[in-house]
This record gives C-alpha cells, structure tokens and sequence, in this order.
C-alpha cells in the first residue's frame, strides 16, 4: 500500500492517517471509562445537553491529564525503541528489554527515597539511572563473537540486576513509601495532572531532533563506514541519538514508572508496514505509540477488578507474546 509512494508523499499520507487514529484514541479516552458515563460525556463534548459540574471535573480535570499523559509516555518510548532498534540493528532492541527502563526506575526510586521533587530532582536521577545502564549494556555487548544475542543478553542481565536492587531498596524502604513505589513500577498513570507539564516540555525538543536525524539514521542502516564515507559524523550523531532517546525514557519512567513492550511491539509493527525510513518512521512511532498506550490505559481502567489496573499490565500482556514470537523468528 505504501511502499510505490514518493517519501514525502507517504510521509503526509500516515501523518494524516495515524493523526486521525489519535484524535479518535482522545476522544475515547475522554469519553470512556469505569464509570460508565459515556453517553453524557460525548454531549458534553459536543456542547449539549445541560451542564454538569462533576462531568465537568471527570473529563477535564481527571480524564483529560491523563489521556495527555498517555499520549506522551506511549509516543516517547515508541521512538526510543525505534532509536535503539536502529542503532543496534537490533528489532528486539528496546528500553525496557535493554534495561535502560529498569535503570531509569533504579535512579527514580533512589530519588523518591532522598525526598526529591518531580522535576527536575527525579528526572535526574532518573536519567542518570538510564545513562549508566545503556552504556553498561553497549560494554558488554561490543563484542565480536557476541553480535545482536550478546546485546540482548547483556540487557537481560543488567535488567535482572537492577530489578534485584530495586527489591532491596523496597526492603528498606518506609511502609508509606512501599506501597507507593511498588504500584508504580507495574506502570500507573493515575498520577497524571499538572505535574506533568515538564514532561511535555521534556520530550517535544526530543521528538523535534530525532526527526532532523532521520536521514543520517537512515545512512547509518548501510552500515558506519558507508554512512562516515557520505558524510555522516558517525560518533556524535550515534552519541546524540542515544542521550536524547535515553533522556526520554527517564522522563517517561519518574512520570508513569515501568512500562513495558511499547517501543518493542510499534516500531516493529510499523517497519514492516512501511519500510525501514525513519524520515517516515519518526512521526509514525510518535503519532501510533501515542495512540496505542492511550487505547491501553483506557482498557486497563475499564476493565473490572478490585482498584483500578496498572496499564503495565495491558502492555505486558500484548508486547510478551509478540516477544517471544519475534524472538524465535530472529532465532531461525
């Protein structure tokens, strides 16, 4: 379907489509959810029926933040995965497979636990937490003999470690603070308000410099010396896309703590329907990874259980299946 059209073309073509199937994922986010509501939500929207303040203050003050939220997190961790996917000609590549999501809640916790704020305290600690697992993977993984199983390995390993450390800080943690730290790492966006504006500020300048390295991206696909022969500074543009994909994982993890499989299931999804040009890609993986959390949030709040599910869970139980199964095509 995509693949006879010029780029820039195809580029409008998804901007368009998949801005559509955002606008949609808003409007159920706003429009949906446990209590059942729906109906009068979508004449509020439309500006009928009589007014109603605790309408008002559902969708506005408590759906609205949190769709926005959604949308962010969902966006940022699909083109961080797509970033790693590319720079380690890895599709099993991801922040949260890689570790560097289970390094950034390494530093946000030990952030909740020295009482910083959200921003900028936890954010970096968050980030430096990312840092020095990504280049703790990239170590072990820089080998010969290794290749793309090496780089996953390493990233499996320093995943468990940080998950080990993360048990012990629970351990020693408050009883307050446990209970907190513990429905956050399973992923939780209930949090979401005005706290979140940093966020967005956080990742917009993100977003707007990887797609002005989509091109050298592209030629780093041909292989690092190809790309350093037209003319590619191959250090810094790797060393930028990395910084800025890992400054957006960590802000998207002291935000909504872990959320898993984004940037594994979309970028991958997205690839194989249209082809590997990320000057395409990067709106793509923005626009669809927004969507698809957004649509994950609002089944994780309307489904019935006792309390409200984390969309952690959602995520997981979409993403692991696909895992595997990418996993034991990599592996034939």
């Amino acid at each position: 379907m995509f693949g006879t059209l010029p780029v820039y073309r195809k580029l409008v073509t998804v901007t368009l489509m998949l801005g559509l199937l955002l606008i949609a994922a808003i409007l159920l986010g706003l429009t949906s959810g446990s209590s059942g509501d729906s109906a009068a939500a979508w004449q509020h929207l439309l500006g009928r029926g009589a007014s109603d303040a605790t309408l008002e203050t559902i969708v506005w003050q408590l759906r609205w933040p949190r769709v926005v939220l959604a949308a962010t997190v969902g966006a940022a961790l699909s083109l961080g995965g797509m970033v790693f996917q590319a720079l380690l000609r890895n599709p099993l590549a991801e922040p949260y497979i890689l570790g560097v999501s289970g390094g950034s809640a390494v530093g946000a916790i030990l952030g909740i636990l020295a009482g910083y704020s959200l921003f900028p305290g936890l954010a970096l600690s968050s980030f430096a937490g990312s840092l020095a697992v990504l280049l703790l993977v990239l170590l072990l993984g820089n080998r010969r003999e290794g290749g793309g199983d090496a780089l996953l390995l390493g990233g499996v390993m320093v995943n468990a470690f940080c998950g080990a450390i993360i048990m012990f800080l629970i351990s020693v943690s408050k009883t307050v603070q446990v209970q907190k730290i513990i429905f956050w790492l399973m992923g939780d966006l209930s949090a979401a308000g005005t706290a979140s504006l940093p966020l967005l500020l956080g990742v917009l300048p993100c977003f707007l410099l990887i797609f002005l390295l989509a091109q050298p991206l592209n030629l780093l696909l041909t292989g690092r010396e190809s790309a350093s022969a037209m003319g590619v500074n191959v250090p810094a543009v790797t060393l930028t896309l990395l910084v800025t994909a890992s400054l957006m994982v960590s802000l998207t993890v002291c935000h909504s703590g872990l959320i898993g499989f984004v940037g594994l299931t979309i970028p991958h999804v997205l690839r194989l329907i249209l082809g590997p040009d990320h000057r395409v890609l990067v709106p793509a993986c923005i626009l669809a990874g927004a969507s698809y959390l957004i649509l994950c949030d609002l089944l994780a709040r309307s489904l019935p259980s006792q309390g409200e599910m984390a969309v952690g869970i959602v995520t997981a139980l979409v993403g692991a299946p696909l895992f595997v199964v990418l996993l034991w095509r990599e592996r034939r």
